[in-house]
């Protein structure tokens, strides 16, 4: 524990098993103790351990016991992979004594593991078990970020050892090539219709600040995308969320940073709108290995990401941006304005049954500007990206490019832990409710309230209306109209209610924030309401 502890771990979380005790022991009689958070599915566990890395920018930690106890936390820990998330993950495994005689949940787990992770690997003696932890967190947390899986065999684990306490970590800033950073410059300066991406990165890298004097200082739109969101307050001039189609189709150069050129960005194709030739790119990463490779990019730079973007900003200053960019920008920001004020027929739509955009109206008024907001499902929770906008960096939480279902439960247990004053909202789709709901119990041993809000509209909405379109027809799409998810909650020791009237909503939602305990508002929305969306990640 000390080990880990020395890395900023917070918390261990877990579901009891046998091959672990000792991890269990040691976390209970550390000075002081170490939290130790025990779900109902390994699943949530890493989920919750991976949400606390997102939210805190230190490493998360999960304990998972031998063979079904790993196998299933691989979608959580495959999920931190693509999100870049730092993340230990201790195994158990069957005493190596007895490894090919057939031991309970015996498995050879880093093989399995190996794909999504930074290393996986068997820790071989009880005298390295603090060397190894110290290099594995050391490795999760630098550029690029990631899941590092380790196990020990129960022989291993149950034995004594003096070892010494590693020391605490320091940073270590990678400086971006010069070269590349005056590609990049270049290319921006000349500019008369730039953007800027904002991806996750930038706020795992602590380059928040860097990002704002980048957009604020040269005037560029932003467009930020996943954890990016909140890095400009919804009032800043520069934000143009709203308008991202025709800042997309008509930008002349897009500065992507701290994010993959994947399906979310349409693969880092831009401009090309009206007949105009396409965007040069400007690719920014944390590391040399994020940097896009099926994209003829105008520079690629890698590095520290705060030095990244201050030596880019240095750089443009030195001449100025191309005088067209404030019309662009100021162009583009009333274009989000405009869509904003046309959202309010959604966001006060009194249709029966109720419109999903509804819900949102509703919530976000009662958001406070250091809310948590996280978002697990499919059609429900596209409608959540679209209306809600965090106002502080860290205030949104959604599964990432991986797009797994599942996360939701977890997230929440970790948001709770990391942001213990702030109001956490989960949005659930009525599918994705189905992966964790019964980690409620969860929440609720641990003392932990969290708002819940299912979007209820009896299906797959997600795969429902596509197939109708393919297809004229769709099965395997349907799931019981107006479950009494809010029961569930109520079983578990919760709190909740069934909402079908839109009227009723504020006030549900306003009980949920003021309970103090597990709440879930169970909204019945209309399931002939698809999210009308762009991209289908194919």
């Amino acid at each position: 524990m000390a080990a880990a502890r020395a890395h900023g771990v917070r918390a261990m979380f877990t579901l009891s098993g046998a091959h672990v005790f000792p991890l269990y022991d040691g976390a209970v009689k550390a000075e002081p103790p170490m939290p130790l958070v025990d779900v109902r599915h390994e699943q949530t566990a890493v989920f919750a351990a991976e949400a606390t890395a997102k939210l805190t920018r230190t490493p998360g930690l999960a304990v998972l016991t031998a063979g079904p106890g790993v196998t299933n936390g691989v979608s959580a820990v495959t999920t931190a992979h693509f999100n870049g998330s730092p993340l230990l993950v201790i195994g158990g495994r069957a005493p190596a004594y007895r490894w090919g005689t057939g031991s309970l949940q015996e498995l050879d787990h880093p093989p399995l593991l190996a794909p999504v992770t930074k290393r996986s690997a068997t820790i071989g003696a009880t005298d390295a078990i603090a060397a190894e932890v110290d290099a594995a967190l050391t490795l999760a947390t630098s550029p690029h970020r990631g899941p590092v899986f380790l196990d020990v065999a129960m022989d291993v684990v149950f034995g004594g050892a003096d070892v010494p306490v590693p020391a605490a970590p320091e940073r270590v800033r990678v400086a971006p090539d010069t070269d590349a950073l005056d590609r990049a410059a270049a290319a921006l300066a000349a500019a008369r219709r730039p953007l800027l991406v904002l991806g996750s990165d930038v706020w795992s890298d602590g380059a928040e600040d860097a990002a704002v004097a980048l957009a604020t200082e040269l005037g560029l739109p932003v467009v930020p995308n996943g954890m990016g969101r909140g890095i400009l307050p919804p009032s800043d001039p520069h934000l143009v969320t709203r308008a991202r189609g025709a800042a997309f189709g008509g930008a002349d150069v897009v500065v992507v940073a701290g994010t993959p050129l994947d399906f979310r960005l349409g693969y880092g194709q831009f401009g090309g709108k009206d007949g105009a030739p396409l965007a040069q790119v400007v690719h920014l990463a944390d590391d040399v290995s994020g940097l896009a490779q099926h994209v003829d990019l105008a520079a690629g730079v890698s590095g520290d990401l705060t030095l990244v973007l201050d030596g880019l900003r240095e750089r443009v200053a030195r001449t100025g941006p191309h005088p067209d960019v404030a019309a662009w920008t100021t162009g583009l920001r009333a274009r989000h304005e405009a869509a904003l004020a046309k959202d309010a027929v959604e966001l006060t739509a009194e249709s029966d049954p109720i419109h999903p955009a509804r819900i949102y109206g509703d919530l976000v008024p009662l958001l406070a500007d250091d809310a948590v907001v996280i978002g697990d499902g499919g059609d429900f929770v596209s409608f959540a990206g679209k209306y809600v906008e965090p106002a502080r960096p860290g205030g949104w939480l959604d599964p990432g490019p991986y797009g797994c279902l599942g996360t939701g439960l977890g997230y929440a247990v970790a948001a709770r832990l990391a942001r213990p004053s702030a109001q956490v909202a989960l949005m659930l789709g009525d599918g994705a409710a189905g992966f964790s709901l019964m980690d409620v119990d969860t929440l609720v041993r641990h003392h932990l309230p969290v708002v819940m809000v299912v979007g209820n509209n009896g299906m797959w909405g997600l795969e429902k209306h596509p197939m109708q379109m393919m297809f004229g027809y769709d099965v395997a799409a349907e799931l019981l109209p107006q479950t009494r998810y809010d029961e569930v909650v109520r079983a578990l020791g919760g709190a909740g209610e069934l909402v079908t009237r839109p009227a009723d909503l504020r006030a549900a939602l306003q009980r949920g924030f003021d309970s103090g305990v597990p709440y879930l508002v169970n909204v019945v929305t209309d399931p002939a309401v698809a999210y009308p969306r762009n991209t289908t990640g194919i």
